[in-house]
Order: structure tokens, then C-alpha cells, then sequence
């Protein structure tokens, strides 16, 4: 099937979401494309919210322009292929990351995929939509037919998890270590969930509100740490037997969360920075403490398309149970509500179904 066997009638009646200015969104009609070679055009069938959504719906966001289609966590059912695509047809569920990188330019040579221009460039926005076209680069290289047994909203998790495959390759957790999780929010249990697939022996996740943290002992946190009460210094000093947690990942994107990490962590232990801070801010490090304690600080970015094709293994496998942290579901017309919905610590993730 090519766009020539398919006529715009196809689609009348599709939205699209679009974010015209920080808090001001609007559900549009249009006209999706047809795909080029390459190209392949999907009905979407969830679209899950993300904290980079939240942030971008409240003050904008550095590198997207508003206004701009909006989401980037998707799964659909392929309605239309451009020229050229193998591998998937019209009817295919389908899963991607809305990003992948070049493969030719200095980092991509290098494995470092992450840091490729392309990466953030070329991102695929307008997932809150009925109707996405996914572009040839990623089709090419981060996009995998979706396992009948896989429902769409855990596949629609493949790029969050990705970001989390990433930092695990390269804080490198082993399973006899104690884990502190600093941050209860999606990321943070995204986190939790992978490193208990992985079998790691103690993981504690730290955070503030009832309702997170009660959704974190419930999906299995061996210990749960509310930041809040006056014990909860001690509680973390009490991990791994009293030396403290050998890894801390740090999930706020908070410059106060960076700094609880590093104050947490044991001798010889290693900090993850995963959540991003905004720009101008600083980290403030006791060098004596950096030299003679023999830390390893971490900050990983992104993901690669091993990474990808990592996290697609893990979901496709079945026994991650990501699934679980999506814990509400709107229609895409009450797409407002979702973002006070999640501001109002209402739902960790939320999947919006056209």
C-alpha cells in the first residue's frame, strides 16, 4: 500500500493536539500527511504523558518551538507505509522512540549515539493525535512491531525506558547492591521496576507525598522513604547494613534532589544525576569528600539505538510489569485535564486514547 491507494477521505475528522503557548492548549483538526519514502503514518492508539510534557505545558521548552503538536510516548496501528519501508504494513501494531540518531556525525562514530544533533532536531512531536507520522530516520532504526501479548500503553513506554536502559548501562548496578532512589515519580519507579527485574537486592525510593510513595511500596519498593519526616535521614544512613546505598539515582531534576544524592551515597559508591536541571544551575561538590571517598558522579543523557533495542526486549518479554505506572486514562479531547490531573499528583503516567 502506497499514499497513492490512499485518499485523504481516509482521515476526515482527525485532531491534533497543539500547544500554542505555555498553558494554552488546542485540539485542532488536520489533515494528516501522506508518507513519504520511508515514511510511515500510524494510528495512534495511546499517547502517554510525560514529565518533560508537564514542564514544556507549564514555562515551554528551550529546543521546542511554540507553538508546536504535541507528545512524543506513543503505539499505534500502522494505517499508511511510504515507499521504500520494510518490515511493517498497513494493520501492524507498532512501537518507536520518537527519536534516533544520524549514524554518521563524530559522536555516532564514537557510540554515542545520545549526543547526536539529530537526536533532539528531528524529534517526532504531535503523539496526542489521532493520526502520526513517524519519519523515515526512525523507522529505520528505533521501531519495532508490538508483541500481540504487549497492550499499546506499556509498548507506548519504549522511550522512557530507553532513557532508563541507558543509565543502567552505564551506573552498571549489580544485584547484590543497595539502590537509593531519590524521586517517586514515574521515572523514579520506572527505575525501581527495572532494577528489581534485574534482581538487585535492596531498593529504597525517597520522595514526598503520600500517594507517591504509597504507589511505590505497591509496586514493590523494599523500602519506602518519605523525605518530609524528621527520621528519614537516618533511615537512608540505615541502608546496606549502615554503610548507606552503593548506588543513589537521582530523579527530581531538582538542584536540591542532585545535591540529596550526593550527600547519601557511601564511600566508594556512584551517583546518578538522571533528572535534568534547568540551565544555570549549579552543583555544589565537597572535593575532599569527591578525592577521598572515591565517588563516581553520572550524568547520562538520553539513550542509544542498543538502548532501544534493550528496553523493546525487556517490555516484549513480558515480566517488567511497566504497565503498572500507567494509572490513568483520558480521552484525547480532556487532554487539559490530564496536565491539572498531574499537577495535582492525581496519576503517575496518564494514557491518552483518541
Amino acid at each position: 500500500m502506497n499514499s497513492s491507494e490512499t485518499t485523504p477521505l481516509a482521515f476526515a475528522g482527525a485532531r491534533q493536539a497543539v500547544l500554542v503557548s505555555p498553558g494554552h492548549l488546542e485540539i485542532r483538526d488536520f489533515e494528516p500527511p501522506h508518507p513519504g519514502r520511508g515514511e510511515v503514518l500510524i494510528r495512534v492508539a495511546c499517547a502517554l504523558s510525560c514529565g518533560t510534557d508537564l514542564k514544556t505545558y507549564r514555562r515551554g521548552h528551550p529546543v521546542w518551538k511554540l507553538p508546536t503538536p504535541f507528545g512524543h510516548e506513543f503505539a499505534g496501528v500502522v494505517a499508511e507505509v511510504g515507499e521504500g519501508v520494510r518490515g511493517f504494513k498497513p494493520g501492524d501494531a507498532l512501537m518507536a522512540a520518537p527519536t534516533a540518531p544520524c549514524g554518521i556525525c563524530f559522536y555516532c562514530q564514537r557510540g554515542q549515539e545520545n549526543l547526536c544533533a539529530q537526536t533532539m532536531e528531528r524529534m517526532v512531536m504531535g503523539a496526542y493525535a489521532d493520526y502520526l507520522l513517524v519519519p523515515a530516520h526512525v523507522i529505520a532504526r528505533n521501531a519495532f512491531l508490538k508483541p500481540a501479548h504487549l497492550g499499546f500503553e506499556e509498548a507506548a513506554l519504549l522511550e522512557p525506558l530507553a532513557c532508563v536502559v541507558h543509565a543502567h548501562e552505564t551506573a552498571r548496578p549489580e544485584s547484590f547492591e543497595s539502590v537509593l532512589i531519590v524521586g517517586a515519580g514515574p521515572f523514579g519507579l520506572l527505575h525501581m521496576l527495572a532494577l528489581k527485574s534485574h534482581g538487585v537486592r535492596e531498593i529504597a525510593v525517597a520522595g514526598r507525598g503520600a500517594q507517591r510513595l504509597r504507589w511505590a511500596g505497591e509496586l514493590g519498593a523494599d523500602r519506602v522513604i518519605d523525605v518530609t519526616r524528621d527520621d528519614a535521614e537516618g533511615a537512608v544512613a540505615a541502608l546496606n547494613a549502615g554503610f548507606g546505598p552503593d548506588l543513589v539515582i537521582e530523579c527530581t531534576g531538582q538542584v536540591e534532589g542532585w545535591h540529596e544524592a550526593l550527600r547519601r551515597v557511601r564511600r566508594g559508591g556512584r551517583v546518578v544525576f538522571f533528572g535534568g536541571c534547568p540551565a544555570g544551575t549549579t552543583l555544589n561538590v565537597d572535593t575532599r569528600r569527591m578525592h577521598y571517598d572515591n565517588l563516581t558522579l553520572l550524568a547520562p543523557f538520553h539513550f542509544r539505538p542498543r538502548d532501544v533495542k534493550r528496553a523493546f526486549d525487556m517490555l516484549a518479554d513480558g515480566r517488567l510489569g511497566a504497565g503498572a505506572i500507567v494509572n490513568a486514562r483520558r480521552r484525547l479531547g480532556e487532554l487539559g485535564e490530564v496536565f491539572s490531573m498531574l499537577e495535582r499528583g492525581e496519576a503517575l503516567k496518564c494514557a491518552v486514547i483518541p
